[in-house]
């Protein structure tokens, strides 16, 4: 698979959306790696330390600085970089966060993707569209089952609802505007890609459980965490992006049977509560402490959630590479090398070679 997406990838014009946060960022090295000609769509990096500045991701694409909200913009943008693929990654993408800021998350989920998906459908080219959703579209109902692909959406906090609402605009424009019956007309694939709890070097978000790890083991604190037994199917970054990698790959190869919505998570069996994610993690760095400590404001998180991938490893012949404890080494060591004087971007393209080895 790694030479069919090298040999498809080499020249391609690709379109990504929110190059500037930290998931675009490492798209941006891996696409990098496999040849693709990037456009870039995103707001300015929150902070100068930002994966984004650090791997001097300008040099990397074509860098567009703008919002996904501003539909002028984002039809613009695609219009004139006419791209063969689009990454949608922009988003409100913090839980936490969507609390503050409701309308926003809202906004920028729902229409910006809404936004996408119109400048997709004015391309007179072929186009594939790949929609980064969350694992969180689901209604949650605390059960010990794994969500598929065609559960219930819901969500109760804002960034969950938020995204359901994205697939459900998803699902519209591939029924009404991008029909897999209708592909020789329209030309156009899509799908949406639902992936876990996502962790990797480099992140530096607020409110997320590796990055507030690293910020306490700089001051010597203990970390406070929230909810030590909530289970999440926890991936590194590139166990992700590659599984859109070969969505983008297949939608192109077979259009009229891939579309449609793909869970992306770890094995059966192999997904960790916050605790043991935190004690792995402090065991490879080989120091640190954690404290329960409860929310205080009492906001609503989910307590468990578990994906079913059997439909990506059958349709797309993905499978993920590194196990849970692989993954949070792998993201600690990242640190730790960016720490002791390696450059992020070195960092990261020693690990693709190690993901892809």
């Amino acid at each position: 698979m790694i030479d069919k997406l090298r040999s498809f990838y080499k020249g391609k014009h690709v379109l990504l959306t929110g190059h500037t946060g930290f998931k675009g960022s490492w798209m941006l090295v891996l696409l990098e790696y496999f040849g693709a000609k990037v456009t870039g769509y995103a707001l300015d990096p929150l902070h100068q330390h930002d994966l984004y500045n650090s791997i001097e991701g300008d040099c990397l694409c074509d860098s567009h600085i703008a919002d996904i909200r501003d539909r002028n913009a984002v039809h613009q943008a695609i219009e004139e970089s006419q791209p063969d693929i689009i990454f949608h990654f922009a988003a409100q993408a913090l839980v936490r966060e969507s609390y503050n800021i409701p309308v926003n998350t809202f906004d920028t989920n729902i229409m910006g993707t809404v936004h996408v998906l119109e400048a997709m459908r004015m391309l007179t080219k072929p186009c594939a569209g790949v929609m980064i959703t969350t694992d969180k579209v689901y209604e949650n109902m605390e059960w010990e089952f794994h969500y598929k692909e065609n559960d219930r959406l819901g969500g109760f906090d804002p960034y969950s609802s938020s995204k359901a609402g994205a697939e459900i605009a998803i699902a519209s424009y591939q029924k009404a505007f991008f029909n897999p019956k209708y592909i020789n007309e329209h030309k156009k694939s899509l799908a949406s890609a639902r992936g876990g709890n996502v962790i990797g070097g480099g992140d530096w978000a607020d409110n997320r459980i590796i990055p507030d790890l690293v910020r306490a083991l700089q001051k010597n604190d203990p970390l406070h965490v929230r909810n030590p037994k909530a289970i999440r199917p926890w991936q590194h970054v590139l166990e992700l992006l590659y599984a859109y990698l070969i969505l983008g790959f297949k939608l192109h190869q077979d259009p009229q049977n891939i579309q449609g919505a793909y869970n992306f998570g770890p094995e059966k069996g192999d997904e960790m509560t916050v605790e043991e994610l935190v004690n792995t993690a402090i065991r490879v760095w080989g120091s640190g402490e954690f404290e329960h400590r409860p929310d205080k404001e009492n906001l609503h998180e989910a307590g468990i959630l578990r994906l079913e991938i059997g439909k990506s490893k059958n349709s797309l012949n993905w499978h993920p590479r590194w196990r849970s404890d692989t993954a949070v080494e792998k993201t600690m060591n990242w640190y730790k090398e960016v720490f002791d004087g390696a450059g992020a971007l070195e960092v990261c393209r020693k690990q693709i070679e190690e993901y892809f080895g």
